[in-house]
């Protein structure tokens, strides 16, 4: 039998009632200022079917769990400390604005993001590439390109309007199914093009084939 005094339990419940709330109206008014915080854009078509889907999973396993799988457990004949209850309701509305947080940053570099689509050469049937920009930041993209000749890789050059390319470290291969993201270093400031080539492992200092990839800025 327990020894625990439930008066005295409903006592220290009570003294740290204050705190969780203090806690929690800190929680809410993070929660209630983020949005206007933020301006407001559209968010793209592929992250609204992401959010979509995951609402339809959620409802599909709450239809199949039964009407009262949502419903609170009851417990009889024990007390419950307002300090559980008030952490959970707090941890639900740190988890509501970390997920607000998230996809308004997600939507912000998405609606800020430049895409350029590049040049392939004739050979490379299927291959398709792009260059996208965010942030001062570039990713070249790569689908359907095929492995670099045994003991090659691709090399990444940037040229500017009246210079020759210049080499980067962006030294790349492909995955079996010719996929590849690729960090192009350096700011394209000046850039009038993003060449790719294919190079003997280790890269070269001059381009030594044709570019098989070519994004004009």
């Amino acid at each position: 039998m327990s020894s625990r005094d439930p008066n005295l339990e409903c006592e220290h419940g009570a003294d740290a009632a204050p705190y969780a709330l203090g806690a929690l109206e800190k929680l809410q008014f993070v929660a209630d200022t983020l949005p206007a915080s933020v301006p407001p854009m559209l968010a793209p078509p592929e992250m609204s079917e992401r959010i979509l889907a995951t609402v339809r999973s959620e409802a599909e396993l709450l239809k199949a769990a039964g009407s009262e799988s949502d419903e609170p457990v009851k417990q009889r004949g024990r007390w419950r400390s307002p300090r559980v209850s008030f952490l959970g309701a707090g941890l639900a509305i740190a988890a509501t604005v970390i997920v607000a947080v998230a996809i308004a940053v997600n939507v912000h570099s998405s609606a800020h993001q430049r895409v350029t689509s590049a040049q392939v050469a004739p050979g490379m049937h299927g291959t398709e590439a792009s260059l996208r920009q965010s942030g001062g930041r570039a990713e070249l993209v790569v689908s359907g390109m095929p492995q670099p000749p045994l003991g090659h890789v691709y090399e990444v050059w940037l040229a500017g309007a009246s210079t020759p390319p210049r080499p980067t470290n962006a030294l790349f291969g492909v995955t079996n199914s010719g996929r590849a993201s690729v960090s192009v270093p350096g700011n394209l400031h000046g850039v009038k093009e993003v060449l790719v080539t294919s190079e003997p492992r280790g890269g070269s200092l001059h381009p030594t084939s044709p570019a098989v990839i070519r994004v004009t800025l």
